[in-house]
């Protein structure tokens, strides 16, 4: 699904225009972003969660040569499901 349908999803099951659920939709991943660099948790119960995860600095290898790499240190986003979201989807 593509961000134009989920825009269009929200506008029709909320009554608002597509301009309104985008300003909502945008504004939601804003807030989001903002909460992870800041190193915060964000819960949606029944959801999910969303949390940030430190990655140390490791060695790797180059998949095409063979040759040892560096990877650097790196923060990746974490996303754990909700039991309403899981238990939905599982049927």
């Amino acid at each position: 699904m593509t961000k134009a349908e989920v825009v269009q999803q929200i506008a029709s099951q909320a009554n608002l225009t597509k301009a309104d659920a985008e300003k909502a939709l945008n504004a939601f991943v804003s807030v989001v972003t903002t909460s992870l660099k800041k190193g915060e948790e964000v819960a949606l119960i029944g959801f999910g969660t969303y949390t940030t995860v430190k990655r140390a600095a490791r060695s790797g290898r180059n998949p095409s040569t063979g040759k040892a790499i560096k990877i650097a240190a790196t923060t990746a986003v974490k996303f754990k499901v909700g039991k309403k979201l899981k238990d939905a989807i599982a049927g």
